[in-house]
């Protein structure tokens, strides 16, 4: 019953919190029914480990064959960990900001919390669709209702691609469904449905797209800087933190096992726009004056290096990226934490108007030189192991392609460090200026969201065997049909 209540949960208290009206009340009740699913992912992490909890399963739609069928395994638990973790984090580090019809804000947030969760848990293609959609709709009134200047622009432009990416991918869920010889959605028929090469590649490219749109990877990218920077930030966080993340995760549990040759055949092409999406989206970060974009760019650089990763199709690869997933969606959250609180304070993220915050707002300049250096994948930091496992998986992949690919993912890792630290160094160090010369430092409830980052990010740097062992033999069926593949085909 793990998997019901880590949707039921943000479900309920999201519908509830439309008919709260005060709004001190509303944070609360947030708050609440975030760390109660909070609790309920890590008692399915700990307690609750036995297979009769973790998986659930009974008629939805069953005269087309659905299921109401949900399970946390290796992959699912981390990401529901990390969506478990994301929400409290930002509420706590938001708790100031000012939201017109809190209420309405708070609620569509719970509501997209309770979509995650289903996406991460479902193993019904039908009752995947469903979960991916509810996942985005509160997102689009988000962005719509609360956004900045340019809110319904950007937000059109959001609409019009995912839209277009989830009815190519219910396209392609419809076609391998009219394959299956028992007529279902479940995720077993889906495994064992036997296609043509030219009918993987067709169903491989409609449902890839709809993913390369979510993640997003180049040249499919360009609505999501654009939504970041108008996005309100609570919202962003959770777009960048989590969100993307279903794009990934989409790629490892409903395309590679089902499309495995088309995934084969195709990876050098995707890999090849991935890493020049890298490159290409460090370059422009290194040119950003504002912090938003500046940070939305880097997440575009680093979902690009996941991606390749992902078709390097080992266990380095693979295993590095699932651990990445969750600890990139850690990082980011605190970019944006730190880009909330400057914003609020100073009313710009223009970085040339910024500087010497170091010497007024001390805790803040530690909190985030840390975040920093774990988002360019210091050693110690969280962001390391990972990274050094895709990179390897990269570098170990079968392709004759293996050593540019290499290169390009090197020079993507050193471009991250230049803006990265180009970004601390003029935000936080140098002289003060008229804006900033009056600056204060976070408050209890920043250091705390902030603090917490800090501890997970050693944590997983220290010691990432904990979370390895919680992903082990996650990939094996994946790796199984792609090296069936080597040894049958020619080499790519």
């Amino acid at each position: 019953m793990v998997p019901v209540l880590l949707i039921l949960i943000p479900l309920l208290a999201g519908l509830a919190t439309f008919f709260f009206k005060n709004e001190k009340a509303v944070r609360l009740w947030a708050l609440f029914s975030a760390i109660i699913t909070l609790v309920i992912s890590v008692l399915g992490l700990t307690l609750l480990k036995e297979e009769k909890y973790l998986q659930h399963s009974c008629e939805w739609i069953q005269t087309i064959g659905s299921r109401f069928s949900v399970k946390l395994d290796g992959m699912g638990q981390l990401l529901c960990l990390l969506n478990a973790v994301a929400y409290p984090l930002v509420i706590l580090a938001t708790w100031k900001s000012a939201y017109k019809k809190s209420n309405n804000f708070f609620a569509l947030m719970l509501l997209a919390q309770a979509g995650m969760m289903g996406v991460f848990l479902a193993t019904d293609a039908l009752l995947f669709y469903f979960f991916w959609e509810l996942a985005l709709i509160p997102m689009y009134f988000l962005c719509s209702q609360w956004g900045g200047e340019r809110r319904i622009a950007v937000t059109f432009k959001f609409f019009i691609y995912t839209f277009i990416g989830s009815l190519l991918m219910l396209v392609g869920l419809l076609y391998i469904y009219s394959k299956t010889p028992d007529h279902s959605f479940s995720i077993e028929s889906f495994y064992n449905v036997v296609l043509s090469n030219k009918e993987q590649t067709l169903v491989f490219w409609l449902i890839f797209v709809a993913f390369a749109i979510k993640m997003p990877i180049f040249p499919l990218h360009t609505w999501q800087p654009d939504t970041y920077e108008q996005a309100p930030t609570a919202t962003t966080m959770i777009l960048s933190g989590v969100m993307v993340k279903m794009g990934i995760f989409g790629m490892l549990r409903w395309l590679f096992p089902v499309v495995t040759t088309a995934s084969y055949q195709w990876g050098d092409f995707i890999t090849s726009a991935a890493l020049i999406g890298v490159i290409y989206a460090s370059l422009i970060a290194i040119q950003q004056n504002d912090l938003k974009r500046l940070v939305a760019y880097s997440s575009i650089a680093h979902i690009g290096l996941m991606c390749a990763a992902a078709f390097a199709q080992n266990e380095s690869g693979l295993q590095g990226l699932i651990l990445q997933m969750f600890n990139h969606g850690v990082n980011i959250i605190g970019l944006w934490i730190v880009v909330e609180l400057i914003e609020r304070q100073f009313g710009t993220r223009k970085i040339s108007e910024l500087g010497g915050l170091a010497q007024k707002a001390p805790a803040l300049a530690i909190l985030l030189v840390i975040v920093a250096l774990a988002n360019i994948a210091l050693p110690l930091t969280n962001a390391f192991p990972g990274e050094f496992l895709m990179f390897n998986g990269i570098f170990s992949s079968s392709t004759k392609y293996y050593l540019w690919f290499t290169l390009m993912a090197g020079m993507g890792i050193i471009l991250g460090a230049v803006y990265t630290l180009n970004m601390i160094r003029r935000v936080f160090y140098g002289n003060t200026n008229e804006l900033t010369a009056a600056a204060e430092d976070i408050k209890w409830n920043e250091k705390l969201a902030l603090g917490i980052i800090v501890l997970i990010i050693f944590w997983n740097g220290v010691y990432p065997q904990c979370m390895l062992n919680e992903i082990s033999g996650v990939t094996e069926p994946i790796l199984k049909k792609f090296e069936i593949l080597r040894y049958t085909t020619i080499p790519k």
